[in-house]
């Protein structure tokens, strides 16, 4: 039982952190998303109306960035997009590593050291992950065959 509760443990973190370089991209819709519903639910919309435009609020924002990802000419532009949508992964980042580093390390020092780690770990894959999503154009143009 001695062994199994570490690796238990190891596993639950390994399976967060898959989970949050998986989901970073969506870190922004989610934001969105929430922040909608609990508006449309305050505003006498409902639970169900505010679950219904929650999810509209959260796919609507990735679609629109997905999109602008793929129609915007300028690199400049779709920069700005892709750091729209990594700001808050990298938040989202900074606070699950915060979480786990308070329940592993009595240091403060090393807790914000590492959570600062895992923020720009989560920033990299989303920033990744976000402009690998662009769909390249016709032949001949967008990317390069190699």
């Amino acid at each position: 039982m001695i062994v199994l509760g570490p690796l238990l443990a190891f596993a639950a973190v390994a399976l967060l952190c898959w989970l949050m370089f998986t989901l970073a991209v969506f870190a922004l819709p989610l934001f969105a998303g929430v922040n909608l519903g609990i508006w449309a639910y305050h505003s006498g919309a409902g639970a169900l109306g505010g679950v219904i435009v929650g999810a509209f609020a959260g796919g609507m924002t990735f679609g629109v960035g997905r999109i602008a990802m793929t129609v915007l000419p300028s690199t400049w532009l779709r920069l700005m997009i892709v750091l729209l949508f990594v700001a808050p992964a990298a938040v989202a980042g900074y606070s699950a590593t915060h979480g786990i580093a308070q329940m592993t390390m009595p240091s403060a020092a090393w807790q914000i050291f590492f959570s600062v780690i895992g923020a720009i770990a989560v920033a990299a894959a989303a920033f990744l992950r976000f402009s690998g999503l662009a769909i390249p154009g016709p032949l001949g143009q967008g990317f390069t065959r190699g």
